[in-house]
């Protein structure tokens, strides 16, 4: 199975290689990608320099530091190089928002200590809306956070630590994580500007994950770490040819995450291979006293889902494909998705096709709804926490340092979405309870445990 795992390597890249502009305009042929902000316009098209670990596995890396082959030091010496020499020069992917100061000593560190986890001595990049006690900062690329340091670890940051990752750095995002305007620029943020694709460099990353992406396609770090509420982690690891896995809600904390809904996000992995995504998936599970939805995950999760991981896995599994409301925007688009369910049927999959949602196209109003009610009660109380290290302590701090730095905050798009938040109440308001019993019975009840449990599908 670990050298099948391994195959993937070339597999993914010889796939983006002989695609090239043709299926990264496929991948995107559904929400064609707005023009790049004018001063971001394409950089040369430079071929990056031969690179030592260039998609090598987290399997890898552990066996080389267990064997001695490499050290901890070595690596996060050899990726921070990585990083000065494509994401900050060269091509310029501008994915990696900030180095972190400590990293190699973090790294010396983990040598002199004997392995204490699944990641021990591995660099791995976390997006900048996930909370590191350290002298990163955490400002989900908004100016307004640009100095604001947390003053303890989120719950991912300390799993990651426990398990012995080395956090390199954090990643660029779409400011907010795409909830800002109504016409924004996946991959770009006040402060971090904007992320390319690292395979075609005038294309988009898709957000709002995007940093993460783009890094972990360019082997700027072994894996890394993005953030979900509507599709930020699984549209940048399609769009980068990764693997991503948005987990479901409780299963990794939430605290410490600069929030959008807290009915939606979560954190997830986001690498290179499946082996490596279940090996980073086990490290970031588990209770955390501060999520309360976490509880209920006790005894349902596991610290080793790579045990899972079979050759035959897909053999008689029933996968459904939800053909009306997601298919027929682009004919080049379902070309590559019809592949893909070739290539699960040829691994044993049964298809049943179509198995559509019938309520897929009445989720948008009641869903923007949640959001913007959760959007501005999670992030007040997110700002809150951060006492004074945060020049901003709520949505309105924010609307109003964006309309004061409005030519570096807003010179390509504004703030709707944060100004149609801050007009809405309390989530014990009787429209925000109704908006969100009408999504969860649309979502799930009719929606997609009915086609589940009609169509008896894995």
């Amino acid at each position: 199975m670990e050298n099948a795992i391994m195959n993937n390597k070339f597999n993914r890249r010889s796939f983006m290689g002989l695609a090239g502009l043709g299926t990264a305009g496929a991948l995107l042929g559904q929400q064609p990608p707005r023009p790049m902000p004018p001063e971001h316009g394409p950089a040369p098209n430079a071929a990056p320099p031969p690179f030592e670990l260039d998609e090598i596995t987290v399997g890898e890396l552990q066996e080389g530091l267990h064997s001695g082959r490499f050290t901890s030091r070595k690596l996060t010496e050899a990726y921070l190089g990585r990083i000065d020499a494509i994401d900050k020069h060269g091509p310029a992917i501008n994915a990696v928002i900030e180095v972190n100061p400590d990293a190699l000593a973090i790294a010396d560190a983990m040598d002199r200590t004997p392995a204490s986890g699944p990641l021990h001595g591995i660099p791995v990049l976390i997006k900048d809306n996930i909370d590191t006690g350290d002298r990163m900062r955490t400002s989900a690329g908004s100016l307004a956070l640009a100095d604001s340091i947390a003053a303890r670890d989120s719950g991912v940051a300390k799993k990651l630590r426990d398990a012995g990752a080395v956090i390199i750095g954090k990643t660029n995002l779409s400011e907010w994580a795409n909830f800002r305007s109504t016409h924004s620029t996946s991959g770009w943020s006040g402060r971090g500007g904007l992320t390319r694709n690292p395979y075609v460099l005038d294309r988009n990353p898709c957000g709002s994950s995007s940093g993460t992406g783009a890094a972990i396609a360019a082997n700027l770090a072994a894996a890394g770490v993005g953030t979900e509420t509507d599709g930020s982690i699984v549209c940048p690891s399609g769009v980068n040819a990764l693997v991503g896995v948005k987990p479901t809600i409780g299963l990794v904390s939430r605290t410490g995450i600069v929030p959008i809904a807290h009915t939606q996000d979560t954190a997830g992995p986001m690498t290179r291979t499946v082996a490596d995504a279940a090996i980073l998936l086990g490290a970031l599970t588990g209770v955390d006293p501060k999520d309360g939805a976490t509880a209920a995950s006790r005894g349902k999760s596991s610290t080793d889902y790579k045990s899972a991981l079979r050759a035959d896995g897909l053999k008689g599994a029933r996968i459904g494909v939800a053909r009306k409301r997601y298919f027929g925007y682009s004919p080049a688009t379902d070309t590559v998705i019809d592949a893909a369910i070739a290539d699960l049927q040829a691994q044993g999959a049964i298809i049943v096709d179509p198995a559509n949602i019938p309520t897929a196209a009445t989720l948008d109003d009641c869903e923007l709804e949640v959001l913007l009610y959760e959007f501005k009660a999670d992030l007040n109380g997110y700002l809150a926490l951060r006492g004074s290290s945060a020049p901003a302590h709520s949505l309105q701090d924010i609307i109003a340092f964006n309309k004061k730095e409005g030519s570096r905050e807003m010179p390509y798009f504004g703030q709707e979405l944060l100004l149609m938040a801050q007009k809405k109440g309390p989530l014990t308001a009787p429209a925000y309870r109704k908006a969100l019993s009408t999504c969860q019975t649309r979502a799930r009840t009719l929606g997609i445990d009915a086609v589940m449990t009609r169509l008896r599908l894995d």
